[in-house]
């Protein structure tokens, strides 16, 4: 049976699960996970939560890494947040570049499309994504997500340059880090 979309949260990768890099995350020895964000994973998880990946890396259109290489630093993600006992339902990443006139790079919402479909989800109404940039908060409006922002990665950054994300009437809730944002879901549920 899939999941309901209620009990959906969306995750970017860089900045909210491990540590981002201007210079980008070309290699496994560069993936540098948050520990408070595996085990906020597996929180997650173990609460009724299915929680999926979407992720632009244009660092495969610019030739700084292969799709390879991703899979291997995807595969090792895996393997960390199996060992705490939570589970990646679906990975979806973007491989082009910002001119490449793809429909999945965020701020658009392919891929959080690929993750509806593969999870067999009628819409993705209710559930959750969760950024650390404008882009990341923009795909998930689009689909009808709530919003969630850390400031983690260009969390801060997103935030100095959109003050407005904070604001009480807002639609975006705004977090410390991914271990915030799980303790507060867990507990508001």
């Amino acid at each position: 049976m899939p999941p309901l979309a209620d009990h959906l949260v969306i995750l970017d990768r860089d900045g909210v699960i491990n540590k981002d890099s201007d210079d980008y995350i070309k290699s496994l020895d560069e993936f540098e996970p948050y520990p408070q964000a595996i085990d906020a994973i597996s929180r997650l998880c173990q609460a009724s939560w299915t929680v999926a990946v979407a992720t632009n890396q244009s660092g495969i259109a610019r030739g700084y890494y292969d799709e390879a290489t991703l899979g291997i630093m995807h595969e090792h993600l895996k393997a960390l947040i199996a060992d705490t006992g939570g589970r990646l339902a679906h990975i979806a990443y973007c491989p082009h570049g910002p001119d490449d006139g793809c429909d999945c790079r965020k701020p658009l919402p392919g891929m959080l499309k690929q993750i509806q479909h593969a999870l067999q989800l009628e819409s993705l109404e209710g559930s959750w994504m969760v950024g650390d940039s404008l882009r990341d908060l923009q795909a998930g409006e689009a689909v009808g997500c709530h919003l969630a922002l850390v400031r983690t990665g260009k969390g801060k950054r997103t935030l100095a340059k959109h003050p407005e994300l904070a604001s009480p009437e807002g639609q975006t809730r705004i977090f410390d880090d991914l271990g915030g944002f799980a303790d507060w879901l867990v507990d508001a549920r």
